[in-house]
């Protein structure tokens, strides 16, 4: 297994921080652990060089012409094996060599086709969408259909100036593209991988519950009527311990408050205070006094569990060096060789990416509201990272919201790594 090149950069002028990025790829290229013909490359930057993404695009597929197909999107911030580049210019791209059998490239004009039509059985999916795009829900939920496994990972662009996402595959276009360039705005793109690409994905939360767990007994569309058979808004008061004869007190205590969703029988609050992996934390957009409910930022059905929760930083440290940890023991060998023992065990400052780890490269999404300060200093969850999982080539993004299997998460993180059996 060789390991994807990776490269990452900051500047004012795209173009600088586009070529220090590819003096970074063409190093590794030439190194002998690094994987020397990659075909697929993933393509992120920060919303400071939103206007320039074509321009972008078609520079680095001149300067890299053995990269035959692009995916990727806008965010935020973007991440990188071990940093984070948070609300300044910046980009950072990582060059992947599958078996072109076993991936494809697609997007909202050309979706991807059924395996009795093209031949591609689609295993697993990485997806970038739009927020704006109507019934998204739905559109990840129909996408994750279309793969044998229902895995999707990813996330929503996060750009404040629009969203934009790059797909392009092949010889420079994908059948129905048409005349387009790569570079698309709404909808849904990504890359679609075979059986043959082997992933290790975990979901981690950043919020802790302050509440126990409730069935929601009685529901209209988005608004929350009763709880254990008591009236949502009345539970809601009792639990953060306001009234609304005090608005003002109240208000703030709703403000910093979200409901975690999760289907019955679904992984919802786990036995050590934690919300599981099928939580879907989601705002409280209002409350109804006349009806006694709360209005959440999603629907929600009968019979359907929830908890209050509140963004924690605490936790979120430790959820995402237990998924890190998850990761890492699910790839360990239970024999090892001496080579394998020692780059496992080296300590962060030795912890050069090297193939005895068996990760040849991982894709990192968290939420735009976990970036910065949520983590105590700039670069902090990126490092949090490189410490649980050792220096591994990875990059992401910071998403308005996160996709994992065929949900729609809130202040989560997305960690998926490729590896191999070898």
């Amino acid at each position: 297994m060789k390991l994807f090149p990776t490269g990452h950069a900051t500047h004012p002028q795209w173009r600088m921080a586009a070529g220090l990025v590819l003096a970074q790829l063409r190093a590794q290229l030439a190194l002998p652990d690094y994987a020397h013909a990659p075909t697929l490359g993933l393509l992120y930057i920060t919303d400071h060089y939103a206007a320039d993404a074509q321009e972008i695009l078609d520079h680095l597929g001149a300067e890299l012409p053995e990269i035959t197909d692009w995916s990727g999107t806008v965010g935020i911030g973007v991440a990188a094996n071990n940093a984070e580049y948070f609300d300044e210019p910046a980009l950072s791209v990582m060059l992947c060599q599958l078996p072109s059998d076993q991936y494809r490239v697609f997007s909202g004009v050309a979706p991807l086709a059924g395996a009795e039509m093209s031949g591609f059985s689609a295993h697993t999916a990485l997806v970038h969408a739009d927020p704006a795009t109507p019934d998204l829900a739905e559109l990840v939920a129909e996408m994750a259909g279309r793969t044998d496994t229902g895995y999707l990972f990813g996330g929503l662009s996060s750009g404040r100036a629009g969203a934009l996402q790059f797909a392009i595959g092949g010889n420079g276009n994908i059948r129905g593209h048409g005349a387009a360039r790569g570079v698309f705005s709404g909808g849904m793109s990504g890359v679609a991988f075979g059986e043959g690409v082997r992933l290790v994905s975990r979901v981690t939360q950043g919020c802790q519950p302050v509440s126990r767990e409730r069935v929601i007994t009685q529901v209209e569309g988005n608004v929350l009527l009763q709880l254990d058979g008591e009236a949502a808004l009345e539970v809601l008061l009792a639990e953060l311990g306001v009234s609304l004869a005090e608005p003002h007190q109240a208000i703030e205590a709703v403000r910093a408050t979200l409901v975690g969703l999760v289907d019955a029988g679904s992984d919802g609050i786990r036995r050590t205070g934690d919300l599981g992996a099928d939580v879907l934390v989601r705002h409280i957009i209002g409350l109804d006094p006349t009806r006694r409910g709360i209005a959440i930022a999603d629907r929600a059905e009968a019979g359907m569990r929830m908890s209050f929760v509140r963004r924690n930083a605490q936790a979120a440290r430790a959820d995402l060096m237990r998924i890190c940890a998850e990761v890492r023991e699910e790839l360990e060998p239970e024999e090892q060789t001496l080579a394998t023992a020692r780059a496992v065990a080296a300590g962060e400052a030795e912890a050069a990416p090297h193939p005895a780890r068996r990760i040849a490269g991982a894709v990192y999404v968290s939420c735009s509201g976990r970036g910065g300060p949520h983590f105590g200093a700039p670069g902090a969850e990126l490092q949090i990272v490189r410490h649980a999982l050792g220096d591994v080539p990875l990059v992401g993004f910071f998403a308005a919201g996160e996709i994992a299997r065929h949900h729609l998460y809130g202040y989560t993180g997305v960690l998926t790594v490729f590896t191999a059996d070898d």
